[in-house]
């Protein structure tokens, strides 16, 4: 058998070349790719590494800050910020894995009512989606239970249900409705303040968002970093709730009185009020009416019986001069447009206590005989002669008693409100003497009172050298200019706290989130605007009228108390309409003045709108019950009448603090029967609207306040000193009372004027107007 050789195959040498440029060949492709990898590192890494990030998934979530309270100077809580959820569907992460489908919709409908067709649907339809907003707004008790089926640990947990979480957000909360809600202000639905504080203060009450970031990186590790919110600060107002309460109640009881009245609509086309510390220029309460509920802004509601204004935010002229305005009715609501409805929503928001302004009529009296006082125009024991009339500037310009007050002293003329011896008493000051101490008192210049919305009076005073001699006589009975009313009753206090000049606040102390107080708003006098002597006698003037014989305030009094202040009454453009605005500005306790109260009452919805009375009404019941509450002791005997009404507040105070208990809400209860029952805050008038404040001075100041409701009657004139009128005098008849009769209307008539007087009060209806400097 022949035997078989094994052979070997042997590179050959055409081989080994061939491997060998094969290999010079691949080691020169790596030397090509190194270099490129390195100009591409160098020239364009950055660019690369974007796009590799990009890639990468990422989560970015915003941290909402708490919007911080404000409270009043006891501790209530006037507004909260309310953390809330929105319910968020992640589409993606649901179709991710198809054990999530069915166990998520079914809790979701299960726990939260939801439709599950649409939800399908939308899962479907969008397949990427990771954000959809189901629900917004939710309570942590609305989706506790939920919450637990998604929390790891829990004994309801399900990993199954994904794709689901929740977003955090505040909402603003107002437990007391419409309290306060002038001074409170709102927000809007980005947390923006807008109205009162929290406009105003929107810088202090906002926070700093916080945020989340966070990205899954390749091997699905997650990178996360977070930064905290910063919550807003607190702020403690100046205001008091209790007071607050009392005076929104009477405002409400006013207009619950007088609406529809005469015409359709409220009490009043405004009403207002504030009460101030006088020492400190602390508000211890501001109100006015009509109002609004701070957790319902936009309701129409509260339109009804409001004067409708125009795009520019000014009333709507009626059928005549004499009406006082268009009033808002359902009709008119449904006809009107969202801009009209938006226009008009706008003026109710308004706070009429710091953003209207008005002619102030015979407030500004005390004002005037300090003025003298302090110049040394007049020492106060003059006496002037008063025939009912004085012409000036070729103007015939009337006191309100047209038949005369015959000898007034200066005392007197504060306490029956005699035009013709302010008149006098400025003949004596002087027009640049005048000017100057108008602007001492800060007429005509804000107060930079802490609150969003304050009108600037500025051009609505008359200058030195615009000031004839009748708009000399008329201002000093408080026509011609424009004021607002945190401006009065600011001077005010300074003309019976012993002539210093605080200015006004609405804020005391600012807290952070923690609770530490961060800035302590300390009491500021701005200037001295008359001596501890002058302000002596200014007190002593004003007592008289609510103590005097004959007082144009005692319908003011409160049961138990003596205070002093001065009535007003204030004819408004144009002249003759028989539309005006009655106020009284007060001061509690009369021998040691702690506490200013102001009440005006715009254009009441009466017949007559000419009588104090009805801001006197108001003065009484709100002061009855706040001096008790602020621990003054009373001074004067109580009658059985009174002493019935006050047992009667007292019966009330016990029933609704039963009540009060008696509620499981505390939201509810703070929104009670006193704070919230319905004042509003009108658009106010401004009765110089056009600027005619300096050209329109008006002549009447008739503070129709008498102890029976009445005005003062036309008496005919009787000579008399400080002492008073002897008891002959006292008997005559009033001269009007020879007058012929109408037979038409039962009133006697004016022979002279042709104006009608009342055969009971011996009021005047007509005949009395003001020059108009303008016309």
């Amino acid at each position: 058998m022949s035997r078989k050789k094994n052979k070997t195959q042997k590179f050959t040498l055409g081989m080994k070349k061939k491997l060998a440029v094969l290999f010079a060949i691949v080691l020169a492709a790596f030397a090509c790719l190194s270099v490129r990898l390195f100009l591409i590192t160098r020239n364009n890494g950055e660019k690369y590494q974007k796009q590799v990030l990009s890639q990468q998934k990422y989560d970015s979530l915003t941290i909402p800050y708490r919007r911080g309270e404000i409270i009043d100077s006891t501790g209530t809580v006037f507004a909260y910020s309310e953390k809330v959820y929105n319910i968020i569907l992640d589409a993606k992460l649901i179709l991710s894995d198809e054990a999530f489908l069915e166990p998520t919709v079914t809790a979701l409908v299960t726990y939260f009512g939801f439709d599950e067709g649409e939800i399908r649907n939308y899962i479907s339809d969008h397949p990427t989606s990771q954000y959809y907003v189901l629900a917004k707004q939710l309570t942590y008790a609305d989706i506790s239970d939920f919450q637990a089926l998604i929390t790891y640990g829990t004994d309801t947990y399900d990993k199954n249900i994904q794709g689901v979480w929740f977003e955090e957000n505040y909402i603003r909360k107002y437990p007391n409705g419409r309290m306060a809600c002038d001074v409170i202000g709102f927000t809007t639905s980005d947390n923006a303040g807008i109205f009162g504080l929290e406009e105003y203060y929107n810088d202090e009450l906002c926070g700093t968002n916080g945020r989340t970031y966070g990205y899954l990186d390749e091997d699905s590790n997650l990178e996360r970093t977070t930064i905290p919110a910063t919550d807003g600060n607190t702020i403690v107002t100046t205001i008091d709730g209790n007071l607050q309460s009392i005076v929104e109640k009477y405002l409400y009881e006013y207009n619950e009185t007088n609406k529809n009245a005469i015409r359709e609509g409220n009490g009043a086309n405004n009403v207002g009020c504030i009460m101030m510390d006088i020492h400190n220029g602390n508000v211890l309460a501001m109100a006015s009416y009509p109002n609004f509920d701070l957790n319902d802004t936009k309701n129409t509601d509260n339109l009804l019986g409001m004067p409708r204004v125009n795009e520019n935010g000014l009333k709507m002229d009626g059928e005549s001069q004499l009406d006082s305005g268009v009033y808002i009715t359902q009709e008119m609501l449904e006809e009107m447009t969202d801009d009209e409805i938006l226009w008009n929503l706008n003026a109710l928001w308004r706070n009429f206590c710091i953003s209207d302004t008005y002619e102030p009529g015979s407030v500004a009296k005390p004002f005037t005989v300090a003025t003298g006082l302090e110049n040394g125009n007049i020492t106060g024991n003059e006496v002037y002669q008063c025939d009912g009339v004085m012409e000036i500037g070729g103007w015939p310009i009337h006191c309100h008693n047209r038949y005369g007050d015959g000898q007034v002293s200066v005392a007197r003329g504060i306490e029956i409100s005699c035009n013709v011896a302010m008149m006098k008493i400025g003949q004596a000051i002087g027009s640049e003497t005048f000017s100057k101490f108008q602007k001492e008192f800060g007429f005509g210049l804000k107060t930079n009172i802490d609150l969003a919305g304050e009108a600037r009076t500025e051009g609505l005073t008359v200058s030195a050298d615009d000031m004839g001699s009748a708009e000399l006589a008329t201002g000093t009975f408080g026509q011609g200019f424009n004021v607002d009313m945190i401006e009065m009753i600011t001077a005010f206090c300074s003309l019976i706290n012993g002539g210093n000049f605080y200015e006004p606040h609405m804020v005391k102390e600012i807290r952070n989130s923690s609770g530490a107080t961060i800035k302590s708003i300390e009491p500021r006098v701005l200037r001295q605007t008359v001596s501890e002597s002058t302000s002596d006698k200014i007190i002593e003037y004003c007592n008289l009228v609510v103590s005097g014989e004959e007082g144009t305030g005692k319908t003011a009094r409160p049961a138990g108390y003596m205070i002093g202040g001065k009535t007003g009454t204030a004819q408004t453009l144009p002249r003759g309409n028989g539309q005006y605005v009655v106020s009284f500005m007060g001061y509690a306790p009369a021998n040691d003045p702690q506490i200013a109260i102001y009440v005006v009452v715009d254009r009441p919805n009466t017949a007559r709108q000419d009588d104090a009375k009805f801001a006197t009404g108001i003065v009484r019941k709100v002061l009855t019950e706040a001096l008790p509450y602020l621990n003054f002791p009373m001074t004067e005997t109580v009658t059985e009448e009174e002493q019935a009404e006050l047992d009667a507040l007292r019966e009330q105070e016990i029933m609704m603090s039963a009540a009060a208990k008696a509620e499981v809400e505390p939201s509810e209860t703070a929104e009670g029967e006193e704070t919230a029952e319905g004042e509003e805050t009108t658009e106010g008038e401004a009765s110089a609207e056009e600027g005619e404040s300096a050209e329109t001075a008006e002549g009447e100041e008739g503070d129709n306040s008498s102890e029976e409701g009445s005005s003062d009657g036309i008496w005919e004139a009787i000579p008399e000193g400080e002492e008073g009128a002897t008891e002959e005098e006292e008997d005559k008849e009033p001269v009007w009372k020879s007058f012929e009769i109408d037979e038409e209307t039962g009133f006697y008539v004016d022979p002279d004027s042709g104006a009608l007087i009342d055969p009971e009060t011996g009021e005047v209806y007509g005949g009395d107007v003001l020059p108009d400097f303008g016309g």
